[in-house]
């Protein structure tokens, strides 16, 4: 089969390699523009592009989808099918119509949960227990296409979003080869739209705590909130990310929430909403490396009586 791939992040590159080893012919991978990153704000290349130029895949770059030149080289591919993994751009209506087969997305949940940019992290802010992968043909609307196949795990305890993707980023290369496999005797069936859900983009702002939320759903947010936007608070002017929590069995009352009622080797622990108790283990002060409780406490820099904001 001829494809045209389209994807950006590491989590894409599983899919991609798995359709070269499945023995597809790859004409063209699409992947964003390269950027500056890190210290020094080199241009750096996207997995995808680093992949494909590995396995002299053709790396094409478009600034822009939208105009007659972009959709007639996208058409000059001749490709039976377009396959979509986590681009990060919306793609015109031309481009879903311009293959034979269409265009198919592997999306990181289970369908209709989690319409969106942020699906892995938004599942475990929220609290579910499992997830999943979903591939489907794709249509003009966010993540509203026809489900080919869809796949389920179970989300851990202590699990974080990095964690999580790297999980599903292997199933969907799985789903995918099983979709591509089967694709004239799979059924698409239409999602149940009523029981949709939203994972929208995540904002800087959004990590910041609230402490008057419980320990169990800040914890959540620690795990859900990376790489980012980070789930961070401050103490005075000294901004802190938190990387590694758990609840506390313990209660605290009448304590102002974000309070430090305990700093000391074993871990820090704040006062959150309804009297529960977050024990903090791994944190890091703005412009300093990622550092244990105890080495926080042991430098002075957080104290028994502190107070969060």
């Amino acid at each position: 089969m001829k494809i045209v791939f389209m994807g950006t992040p590491a989590a894409a590159v599983p899919s991609l390699r798995r359709i070269v080893e499945d023995g597809h012919e790859v004409v063209a991978a699409y992947t964003q523009p390269d950027r500056p990153s890190g210290r020094g704000n080199k241009i750096a290349f996207s997995p995808v592009k680093q992949f494909a130029l590995e396995h002299r895949i053709p790396v094409i770059q478009p600034t822009r989808l939208r105009t007659p030149e972009a959709i007639e080289e996208f058409k000059s591919h001749l490709a039976d099918v377009a396959v979509v993994v986590a681009y990060g751009r919306i793609l015109p209506e031309p481009f879903l119509h311009a293959f034979p087969l269409g265009a198919i997305n592997v999306h990181f949940s289970l369908l209709p949960k989690y319409r969106g940019a942020a699906p892995v992290n938004w599942a475990i802010v929220n609290g579910e227990k499992s997830t999943g992968v979903t591939t489907m043909k794709m249509d003009a609307g966010l993540d509203t296409g026809d489900i080919l196949l869809q796949s389920e795990v179970m989300i851990g305890d202590n699990e974080n979003s990095i964690e999580l993707m790297e999980r599903l980023a292997v199933l969907g290369a799985e789903l995918l080869s099983e979709t591509l496999a089967n694709l004239g005797e799979i059924e698409p069936r239409a999602q149940e739209n009523a029981a949709a859900t939203l994972a929208p983009i995540m904002k800087k702002e959004d990590g910041r705590i609230d402490w008057a939320m419980t320990a169990d759903a800040i914890c959540r947010r620690i795990l859900g909130f990376q790489p980012f936007p980070t789930t961070y608070t401050f103490l005075g002017d000294r901004r802190f990310t938190l990387w590694k929590a758990v609840s506390s069995q313990e209660m605290s009352h009448g304590v102002q929430s974000g309070s430090v009622i305990s700093a000391n080797s074993s871990g820090i622990e704040v006062t959150c909403g309804d009297g529960t108790i977050l024990k903090v283990t791994e944190l890091q002060m703005e412009g300093k490396k990622r550092m244990s409780a105890s080495d926080i406490v042991n430098g002075g820099l957080i104290l028994t009586g502190s107070k969060f904001n």
